[in-house]
This record gives structure tokens, sequence and C-alpha cells, in this order.
């Protein structure tokens, strides 16, 4: 368990969250940025997976969630960790009633400290359609800078997506409150 503050964890997902993960892949802004959605026997499946890639350390994944109930408000991950070379992409989402009260750029930033301070990693990426204007505020929230934009780099439902192309490293400043991605 991590904490990110008086208010939020992160947590590992249990087989008690694959309602709540089911519920949260119902909603049409997820879908929509992560391509599926979940049955719940699919999502009993996929909390087993993500314990397999802990073990593997290939991917690791977190419940963002509420203090003191710790029920799910999020996600958020290291996918793709590749210790060797010391780097990871971070991946995020929250649901529809979380939205809005920085429970991403929160979680986003609790992760990053964990990843670059204590496990070591050097860089860390995040990428988001350009579409996806609350995904390039979380970024620039959680310090990422802003790199450049990855031209129809990932297929989503509705087509070939551009993505921008986020990175944290371990002396960085965060990002300018005023930087916008593009500009």
């Amino acid at each position: 368990m991590l904490d990110v503050d008086d208010h939020l964890v992160l947590r590992s997902w249990t087989t008690g969250d694959a309602t709540a993960l089911a519920t949260a892949f119902s909603d049409p802004d997820i879908q929509q940025w992560n391509l599926h959605s979940f049955t719940l026997a699919e999502a009993e499946h996929w909390i087993a997976e993500m314990a397999q890639a802990w073990g593997a350390e290939s991917s690791a994944g977190w419940a963002v969630a509420r203090r003191p109930d710790e029920a799910v408000l999020g996600r958020v991950s290291l996918r793709e960790i590749r210790l060797d070379a010391g780097m990871a992409e971070i991946t995020y989402w929250v649901i529809p009633e979380a939205r809005g009260q920085g429970v991403a750029p929160r979680a986003v930033r609790a992760i990053s400290r964990w990843a670059l301070d204590d496990l070591g990693l050097h860089r860390l990426e995040l990428f988001h359609s350009v579409r996806n204007s609350s995904s390039c505020r979380v970024a620039e929230k959680a310090g990422f800078d802003y790199e450049g934009t990855l031209r129809s780099a990932l297929l989503h439902a509705d087509g070939w997506h551009d993505m921008h192309l986020h990175a944290r490293l371990p002396d960085a400043p965060t990002a300018s409150p005023g930087a916008r991605a593009g500009a």
C-alpha cells in the first residue's frame, strides 16, 4: 500500500474489486481511451493477471482508493516496465464520480515518486490521445513535460489517433503551471 495523502491510498487490486472494475469499464470515457470493457468474469481474470505481472516485473498496477473505506476511484499503473533500461510507462483512469477532484494527478505524482525514488527508474513516459485534453492536464499537473506528438500512433474505436508524449525524469523540475502541450 502506498499513501498518497490524507484522502487517497494506492493499494493492490483484490478479487473483491471485480465489480468496481467492471462498472468503471462500462463508462464510455474509460472505454474510449482504453479500448475495451469487462464482464465480471473478465475483471476477475484481469485482477489475477495483474498479480502475475507484478511477479514477472513487467507491469504493476494499483487501485486508487478513497480513505477510509478504500472504495475504488481509479487506477494507476506502470506498464512495460524495463528495469534494465530504467523506464516505464504510466497509465491511469478515474471513475466519473471522482473526476475534477485532482485524484488522477495526485495518484500519478505518488506513483512517479515511488518509481523514480524507490524503484530507481530513470524515465517515466505518459502517452495520451491528442483528443484527450483531460489527460494532458493530468500529465502537466503531475510534472510530466510535453516532449512531442507521435503521429497516428494508436488505434482507438473511432480510428487512429495522434498521441502526445510526456515524460518525467528524477532530477527534472515539474512542468510550469502555464505550460500547455503543443504550445
